[in-house]
């Protein structure tokens, strides 16, 4: 997805992400369980977006860096984390702005999915990585796919989009990538990471059952996204 797209509906989506269910309720909390004791890590939020991800592992005590290649959304992280953290605009799909094995960890929440090719952006954060480092991910489950398209073959590397409304009412059309796990996990073996956890969590026990979907009866979990740690070696 191009910056400048998600810099026209920057304000809605970040203000969205403050509270909805997918983003406050299930893929930051589970990030974070994933991230455990983060005291004194040296941490670089890889797409950081508006940044409360990246203001809930400093609060947990780790040393914060971000980046992201919209500047909107940049400047937003800005003004929630004020002038003392690193923020840089920078693309995932170029080279980025950090010496190597600067981070102890780096989290990528809910942004490979919106890049096609895998091969530099992994290179990349394993590159700005320590030997045996951590990258903690999130990315679109790979059956999100049948729900955009049934008659889709999983087992291919297929662009989709759906469009998301906002609480503010404004609109946006957000394109994905799928790829089939086995990918995935040849992409990450191919970079140089070895699978730690591969995590399939269930929704925040605080979740207010108003943002839960109606016909979810007494499950704790749904399909949503997918969770990794992948120790850099």
């Amino acid at each position: 997805m191009r910056a400048d797209h998600y810099d026209s509906f920057a304000e809605s989506y970040a203000k969205s992400n403050e509270s909805n269910l997918f983003n406050a309720y299930y893929a930051r909390p589970a990030m974070i369980e994933l991230a455990g004791d983060v005291r004194g890590r040296r941490v670089l939020d890889a797409g950081c977006g508006s940044g409360p991800l990246t203001e809930a592992l400093r609060a947990k005590g780790a040393l914060v860096t971000g980046f992201d290649s919209s500047t909107a959304m940049l400047e937003l992280a800005r003004q929630r984390l004020g002038e003392d953290v690193d923020l840089q605009v920078a693309d995932l799909s170029q080279p980025l702005p950090y010496a190597d094995g600067t981070f102890d960890d780096v989290v990528c929440s809910l942004v490979l999915h919106y890049l096609k090719d895998w091969t530099a952006p992994l290179s990349e954060l394993r590159r700005v990585l320590k030997p045996g480092g951590r990258l903690l991910l999130a990315v679109n489950h790979p059956r999100i796919l049948e729900a955009s398209d049934p008659s889709a073959d999983y087992f291919s590397v297929t662009q989709y989009s759906d469009e998301y409304s906002f609480a503010d009412g404004q609109n946006a059309v957000l394109t994905f990538w799928h790829r089939p796990l086995h990918a995935m996990a040849d992409a990450f073996t191919e970079a140089g990471f070895r699978i730690a956890v591969i995590s399939e969590p269930p929704f925040s026990p605080d979740t207010p059952r108003e943002l839960l979907p109606p016909d979810l009866g007494e499950r704790t979990a749904f399909i949503c996204f997918l969770f990794f740690v992948l120790d850099a070696h």
